[in-house]
């Protein structure tokens, strides 16, 4: 029997993704991550943006075309918001929600909608088997910040966290050459007094590179970056959700935190970690967003010197605060869409020729169109002709601008 995975949306879906892969694969499937010809799917839905909600409902006709009597599980976000959109009388249909992802195997042979309460307490998951070389680590679920634009509290639940030993002894157990620590809002860990400068601290325990996703701007602390610096391998890139560069729109967001304020956490980061990567999202065309708040937000990229943007155009969703307001007419959020993609190019070059000569660690990921490809520890994307094969990370020198990062060769080779 095959089943595939797929996996809409964030990282913390792969998480999800990722347990039932090795739950599948522990029932003698034959598991892939990929739109391919099998038996039995699971959709792991997304609900962010309108868009991402149009794509997971579209998945069914896509798998349709691969095999028509297959069995179609949707679960996550989307299905959680909207379940009757995804709901269908074929008998291959089972629909779940956000809640409750660790018990859909037991629910292979149902069929209808199966949909669970919110959670009070972290979900534990089966093992995770991933089928990629690093490997996602899901600490917290939930959000308690309620941005006027974000639909995923009231999808996702509270903030709850999971036992620090239940994470590191994950982490021992699979052993992997890259854990990417994540969390629907990944700044709000606690467990038992323990935040996620304490969560950072005891992973001195293991050994392999470790990775953050997401954060916010209130963890950047002076103790948090420490406890960063004292781990065996950590990977310097920091993904700091912006938004918005102005005062003004970040206020209406809800976001607690100022675009001066923002900036100086940067600079912190970069007193400690000089090589750094800092990624993030900007939302354009937010509905109160005017030109001058605009032209905040370029000024603040200017300032800043992100390696990577991430620019989207605001998307209304029903039962948020901001759906109330009048949206921007879709061509000005285009527009504004435009001039931030090449502000994003502009900084990507710039991050990549600040780099040029200098040693990076590379861990493989894929080899695609002649070259062995992965990321280097502060999330520059590499390009490397030769390479020994080990899936080890190891030391490359960086040569030059190639596509979307840099050609690499290995040093001694």
């Amino acid at each position: 029997m095959k089943a595939v995975v797929f996996t809409l949306g964030c990282k913390v879906n792969e998480c999800e993704s990722d347990s039932l892969i090795a739950g599948l694969s522990e029932r003698g499937y034959e598991v892939s991550d990929k739109l391919v010809p099998a038996d039995l799917y699971i959709v792991n839905t997304c609900a962010v943006t309108a868009e991402a909600e149009k794509k997971s409902r579209q998945t069914a006709s896509r798998i349709k075309k691969l095999n028509a009597n297959a069995k179609i599980i949707f679960t996550g976000c989307a299905s959680e918001k909207s379940y009757s959109s995804f709901a269908d009388k074929s008998n291959t249909y089972l629909v779940t929600g956000a809640f409750s992802k660790n018990k859909i195997l037991e629910m292979l042979d149902k069929t209808g909608v199966h949909m669970s309460p919110p959670s009070l307490e972290f979900e534990e998951l089966n093992v995770v088997k991933s089928l990629r070389t690093r490997t996602y680590v899901k600490v917290q679920d939930g959000c308690n910040n309620f941005c006027s634009y974000c639909i995923i509290p009231y999808l996702r639940g509270r903030s709850r966290s999971r036992n620090p030993e239940s994470i590191i002894n994950e982490i021992k157990v699979l052993s992997p050459k890259e854990a990417v620590i994540n969390g629907i809002n990944l700044s709000a860990y606690s467990f038992n007094g323990t935040g996620l400068t304490g969560l950072v601290e005891r992973l001195k325990a293991v050994d392999c590179r470790i990775r953050l996703g997401s954060l916010e701007v209130n963890v950047i602390t002076k103790e948090f970056l420490t406890a960063l610096k004292g781990l065996k391998n950590f990977a310097p890139h920091f993904h700091l959700s912006l938004q918005s560069g102005s005062n003004a729109v970040l206020k209406k967001m809800n976001r607690h935190y100022t675009a001066e304020e923002y900036a100086e956490k940067v600079d912190l980061i970069r007193e400690y970690f000089p090589n750094a990567g800092i990624t993030t999202d900007i939302i354009v065309g937010f509905p109160t967003e005017t030109e001058n708040d605009f032209e905040d937000t370029i000024k603040l990229v200017d300032r800043v010197k992100f390696s990577d943007i991430h620019p989207f155009p605001f998307s209304p969703r029903s039962g948020t605060v901001a759906y109330k307001m009048k949206d921007l007419p879709a061509e000005v959020k285009k527009a504004r869409q435009s001039i931030l993609i090449k502000k994003k190019e502009e900084c990507k070059l710039s991050f990549v020729n600040s780099m040029l000569n200098k040693t990076a660690d590379f861990l493989f990921e894929e080899f695609k169109d002649g070259y062995y490809q992965g990321y280097s520890e502060n999330y520059l994307r590499l390009y490397i002709k030769e390479y020994n094969g080990s899936h080890d990370i190891v030391k490359v020198k960086i040569i030059a601008p190639y596509k979307d990062g840099a050609i690499a060769e290995i040093q001694g080779e």
